[in-house]
């Protein structure tokens, strides 16, 4: 099999993900560098806000012929730097698809207050899938593998989600649930007068309780030190845990201001992380 660098990109040196990707034996690093950066392209695919619609939507379906044709046997193209770990590990192709599919969602419309079903099939596709690949190259049996990724994947996409509110407002999107907002009584139309909206706080308040209840079955979990490397799945858990905690004390009253991973913080989990794991 011939041997495709992996782009530069997945090198994401200022990034929790990198920090637990280190601790992993080279031969599973090599991997997740691979379907990190598989991820970052088809992402910056769906976040290009210059190319038009139809462009990017081709090139995501650019990809989907490259993964599919890695799978039958010829030529992967740009998915040639997944073909190690592919075989590796035994990544399934319904799980790049799946990921592929969920920056179409973006593609498709700029995501304004989906319902609660569109939203967690779009969090399942844009990390929960990730996670699934993820898993494989841990080393985790199936049932505790797919159970993590299930519910870690929507801990972290919910938590990003309550981070970015103003980002993605100022790009046309609103991904909070339609039933979240309405259920603080505020009138979906514009985008400016949601997000603008005291009551916003509440609808917050909502998604982020679903967030710890995804992040309390992570832990769960994880806390049955079912097999594999668990170091990188951990670090994820205990830093966005702990985000959503310093959002929660700060509230989405605007005027907001965006919430950061401490630093300090995450290096100090990771050297916990390096004695207990």
């Amino acid at each position: 099999m011939t041997t495709v660098a992996i782009p530069e990109q997945a090198r994401a040196s200022g990034s929790s993900f990198y920090a637990g990707m280190r601790m992993l034996p080279q031969r599973e690093r090599d991997a997740m560098y691979a379907v990190y950066a598989f991820c970052r392209e088809v992402d910056d695919i769906a976040d290009d806000l210059i190319g038009s619609r139809d462009d990017r939507a081709r090139a995501l379906d650019g990809w989907r012929t490259d993964i599919a044709s890695l799978y039958t046997g010829g030529d992967p193209g740009r998915a040639g730097y997944l073909c190690t770990a592919v075989a590796d590990f035994g990544l399934a192709q319904a799980d790049f698809e799946a990921v592929i599919d969920g920056m179409a969602m973006d593609v498709d419309r700029d995501i304004c207050w989906p319902s609660a079903a569109e939203l967690d099939l779009y969090c399942d596709r844009v990390a929960s899938a990730v996670g699934r690949l993820s898993v494989r190259v841990f080393g985790m049996d199936e049932a505790p593998g797919l159970a993590l990724s299930h519910h870690l994947g929507r801990a972290l996409q919910l938590t990003n989600i309550l981070r970015d509110i103003d980002e993605d407002a100022a790009i046309g999107r609103v991904y909070l649930a339609r039933e979240a907002i309405e259920g603080a009584g505020i009138a979906t139309g514009d985008i400016a007068r949601v997000v603008g909206d005291p009551r916003l706080d509440q609808a917050c308040r909502t998604i982020a309780g679903q967030a710890r209840g995804h992040f309390a079955e992570a832990d769960h979990i994880l806390a049955t030190r079912p097999r594999g490397h668990l170091i990188a799945p951990r670090l994820m858990e205990a830093v966005y845990a702990q985000l959503l905690r310093r959002m929660l004390k700060v509230g989405w009253l605007p005027p907001r201001r965006r919430v950061g991973h401490n630093k300090l913080a995450v290096l100090l989990t990771v050297l916990r992380l390096r004695w207990t794991s």
